[in-house]
């Protein structure tokens, strides 16, 4: 379906913006110079998706190919720079706009994986580290516990979503219906994680 192609098309660049604005707000809690924002908000943004086709060995890396994704994240990290908001990591709208893209990188991680062969177990693991890879990294790079490994329901979201689209894809639906239930499953469990404050369980010692 060509117009959901298209549709998908700015929610790409727009979901690499969200991410890149996160990272961005994470070097502005740092202190970051531009340069640093910009290293941090291209982590975010390109992290996952460039792990992904590493893994699979696909070549050139998608971000290569189209420049328009760069020119977003370069924008978003100045943007957030020259603005200077308020570091207090209580950005609402940038946590539903996280979500939304989240649930679409999963989906769309999951079916790179697939149209490049791999097994569909492998390619839901590929669409989860496509939605929250490049967080890890921004974490790591900045001295964070990442966000991934606490108890937010972001993988486990990123996961749901991807593995809806492959097994919907698996049992022969079409391709355009499967990719939006995918999605919103996705968004579906990380928007009400965020709404309701749901949590995973954290490690506790015995006593």
């Amino acid at each position: 379906m060509i117009a959901l192609d298209a549709l998908l098309g700015w929610l790409d660049v727009a979901g690499v913006a969200v991410f890149a604005v996160s990272g961005a707000l994470v070097a502005a809690q740092k202190r970051l110079d531009l340069v640093g924002f910009t290293v941090i908000a291209v982590l975010t943004g390109f992290g996952g998706g460039t792990l992904r086709d590493l893994l699979l060995g696909r070549t050139p890396i998608f971000w290569l190919q189209r420049p328009e994704l760069i020119a977003a994240a370069g924008a978003a990290a100045f943007a957030v720079f020259m603005l200077r908001p308020r570091p207090t990591g209580e950005f609402t709208a940038l946590l539903w706009a996280d979500a939304v893209g989240m649930a679409l990188y999963a989906v769309l991680g999951a079916e790179i994986a697939l149209l490049s062969g791999a097994q569909p177990w492998a390619a839901v693991l590929l669409g989860v580290v496509t939605a929250s890879f490049g967080g890890v990294l921004r974490d790591v790079v900045c001295d964070e516990i990442p966000l991934l490994f606490q108890k937010e329901i972001y993988a486990l979201a990123a996961l749901a979503g991807a593995a809806t689209f492959v097994a919907l894809r698996l049992n022969g639906i079409w391709r355009d219906p499967a990719l939006l239930i995918g999605v919103a499953v996705g968004f579906a469990i990380r928007g009400a994680a965020i709404r309701f404050g749901w949590s995973l369980p954290t490690y506790r010692p015995r006593g």
